[in-house]
């Protein structure tokens, strides 16, 4: 559109692909304890699905095709959407510092064009998430590291749900101030340790139970499963409050699920510490989470998996995206021909493109 900022335009042109090597490059840049947090919001809100969305004729009916349940509109989680990341606590500022950057780039940009200079976009998707982490993380004195993996959610966001939705969101932190302030290095350590097995613990081949996290700013939201059993088949007893009132995807307990063989997607989760102590990807959830499009890799302990299949032998920590689909298949039939499709311009959008390009 005409009147788009400059910056949603640069941000319209970023790709599946363009994002991938960005977040490629920036994940070395990346704290420990948002590593994988970052993947997996990425994972929770593909750039593909998205568009598959936006560039449909009828939206409503597309996302009943692809049996999407509960909430995977970015509009409506603008603030809320990353509050398993570590980088969360420092949304107000980010939020901020892309918005500030979001006007100097159209400044920038929109000077050139005055002076019929040739409007070249020469930084990098990765080196501007970098720049905008770095004058952030010195505002607040932080670490950068833990700054990067927040701010590439937040360009993220502002692609999917547009520069002015971004602004009108409050900017609030999502935690209780005691969440807040744990460090990166406490969160690690709790990540990290094994329950307890008693006294003579090491001797145990039998009943070990296990502490599954399923989100790190509730002290309540844990639940045992023995040694071996699924993550799903775990949550199912615990029936400590009243999960179809939460979402009325959880009709047995914190993670939903309706069938417990791979076949619905329902129950995928993010795996934020513990990947190593589930049992690794077996044939058929290999195959199932492609088919959802919820992770295509190799990997036979990815950070995506389905709960229903996943057997702990440790503790692990989990985070519950809020909605389901079956997807994978229909992007994959776009990208045989019908995918890419150019959202139509106005033509006098079409001649500033044509004219930045020469």
């Amino acid at each position: 559109m005409q009147n788009e900022n400059s910056f949603e335009q640069f941000l319209s042109q970023q790709d599946e692909e363009a994002w991938s090597a960005a977040l490629a490059t920036l994940l070395r840049s990346i704290h420990e304890v948002d590593r994988n947090a970052t993947q997996i919001w990425f994972a929770f809100y593909p750039l593909s699905l998205w568009r598959a969305l936006a560039h449909a004729d009828d939206r409503v009916r597309l996302a009943q095709q692809l049996l999407l349940q509960g909430d995977y509109e970015l509009t409506d989680q603008i603030d809320s959407s990353h509050a398993f990341l570590y980088g969360h606590r420092f949304w107000p500022q980010v939020k901020n510092a892309v918005e500030q950057h979001a006007e100097q780039w159209h400044r920038l940009q929109s000077v050139s064009a005055e002076q019929s200079q040739t409007r070249v976009y020469a930084t990098t998707l990765a080196d501007q998430i970098l720049s905008v982490a770095r004058s952030g993380a010195a505002e607040l004195k932080q670490d950068e590291s833990l700054l990067v993996g927040i701010t590439a959610v937040a360009f993220m966001t502002v692609q999917q749900v547009g520069l002015a939705a971004f602004k009108a969101a409050p900017g609030k932190i999502q935690i209780d101030s005691n969440h807040a302030n744990k460090s990166p290095e406490q969160i690690l350590r709790e990540r990290a340790k094994d329950d307890s097995q008693g006294l003579f613990g090491f001797l145990k081949t039998v009943n070990k139970e296990w502490t599954v996290t399923w989100d790190e700013n509730d002290n309540r939201a844990k639940y045992k499963l023995r040694e071996g059993q699924d993550l799903a088949w775990g949550a199912a007893s615990d029936q400590s409050r009243d999960w179809r009132a939460i979402d009325p995807r959880r009709v047995e307990g914190p993670i939903p699920v309706e069938c417990r063989s791979a076949s619905c997607g329902t129950c995928w989760v993010g795996v934020l510490g513990g990947a190593e102590k589930l049992s690794d990807v077996g044939a058929r959830e290999g195959k199932k989470i492609k088919e959802f499009g919820y992770i295509d890799t190799a990997e036979p302990k990815p950070l995506i998996r389905l709960a229903c299949q996943a057997q702990a032998n440790g503790a692990v920590s989990v985070v519950i995206p809020p909605w389901n689909g079956q997807f994978g298949k229909y992007l994959k039939s776009l990208d045989k021909g019908e995918r890419e499709k150019p959202s139509p311009k106005p033509e006098a959008d079409r001649i500033e493109q044509h004219e930045a390009v020469n």
